[in-house]
């Protein structure tokens, strides 16, 4: 007998990881979750956007569209990757991967280069276009920090619960 060749390769368990952990997302737009990940494969942190805790999640919006942003989600979620961030409660991220289900907006890419964070894989760039992704493109290249598109073996993860 030899062992299992189907198996999951480590790219795609953390990614797995982090699109699970976007299912926590209530947020009925966007869902999108965040893995750090140490040089030794091991699980540091994971994030999702939502809320800071202590502000309800039915009180507070989940408009894209208001009268002001007060009136929006916008100025309230705190972002997939600054959750992991936070989370985190070793001594350091220097060095560390993060895999995310969306390209890093800008004020995330500020919060991954000051963590020391050195590589992104993401799943998806649907805003590649925008002036927030631009500007995470160019402070990633200014601080070394490398990025690629994730790139599956297999074609589809299930969970059956």
């Amino acid at each position: 007998m030899t062992k299992r060749k189907d198996y999951l390769k480590w790219d795609e368990y953390f990614m797995g990881l982090a699109v699970l952990a976007s299912l926590r997302s209530k947020d009925p737009n966007t869902q999108v979750g965040c893995c750090l990940v140490d040089s030794d494969n091991r699980v540091l942190s994971l994030g999702y956007n939502g809320f800071p805790i202590g502000c309800s999640d039915d009180e507070f919006p989940w408009d894209r569209e208001g009268k002001t942003s007060y009136d929006t989600k916008y100025n309230y979620v705190c972002h997939a990757e600054l959750n992991a961030i936070l989370n985190y409660k070793g001594n350091s991220l220097k060095g560390a991967k993060a895999y995310v289900n969306q390209f890093p907006c800008n004020e995330c890419a500020k919060a991954i280069i000051q963590s020391g964070i050195k590589t992104i894989i993401f799943l998806d760039d649907k805003y590649a276009n925008s002036d927030g992704v631009k500007s995470s493109k160019r402070m990633f290249d200014a601080a070394g920090v490398k990025y690629k598109k994730f790139k599956a073996l297999n074609k589809e993860i299930k969970i059956n619960l």
